[in-house]
C-alpha cells in the first residue's frame, strides 16, 4: 500500500479500532488466502472527493493469519503479493523447520530485499550500458556523416 492509502485508512478507523500494524497475527490452517470481510464507509461528513473504499482483508503467511486494511483497487496486486510471499516463506521454513514465524518473516525480508537490491543494481546497470551504446552509436553516424 502506498503511503497516501495509509493516511486514508487512518482517518477513515474510528480511534478505538487498531490499525493493521495493531493487529495480533491468528493461526490459520490454510497457506496463502484472502478472505475480504466487511467494508469500511467513509462517513458522511467527508468531501466531496471520494476516498477509496478499504476492506479488512485476512491474509496468511506460513499458516499465520494477519488481518491488513487495503483499498478495494490494491487488493488483486495485494494477493499476488502474498501468494509470493507466503511462497517464499514457506520454502525457507522447509530450510529451516526449527524458526519461529518472527524470525522466518525477518529472514524472509532480508532475503527480498537482497533480490529487489540485485534487480535495481542489474538495471542500473543495464541503463548505463543503453547510455554508453548510444553515444557509440551516435559517434559512428556522425564519423559515417564525416567520410560521406
Amino acid at each position: 500500500m502506498t503511503d497516501d492509502h495509509k493516511k486514508s485508512i487512518e482517518k477513515q478507523l474510528p480511534k478505538n479500532q487498531a490499525t493493521n500494524r495493531e493487529l495480533k497475527p491468528q493461526r490459520a490452517t490454510a497457506t496463502a488466502s484472502i478472505r475480504p470481510s466487511t467494508s469500511i464507509q467513509p462517513s458522511a461528513k467527508t468531501k466531496t472527493n471520494a476516498e477509496p473504499q478499504i476492506k479488512k482483508v485476512d491474509i496468511a503467511i506460513a499458516g499465520v493469519t494477519y488481518p491488513i486494511y487495503c483499498p478495494v483497487h490494491e487488493q488483486e496486486e495485494l494477493h499476488s503479493a502474498v501468494s509470493y510471499i507466503n511462497d517464499y516463506a514457506l520454502d525457507l521454513k522447509r530450510d529451516a523447520p526449527s524458526l519461529n514465524q518472527e524470525s522466518l518473516l525477518v529472514l524472509c525480508c532480508l532475503n527480498l530485499y537482497e533480490k529487489i537490491h540485485a534487480n535495481q543494481k542489474t538495471e542500473e546497470d543495464r541503463k548505463q550500458q543503453d547510455i554508453q551504446s548510444k553515444v557509440l552509436l551516435n559517434k559512428i553516424i556522425k564519423d559515417a556523416h564525416s567520410i560521406l
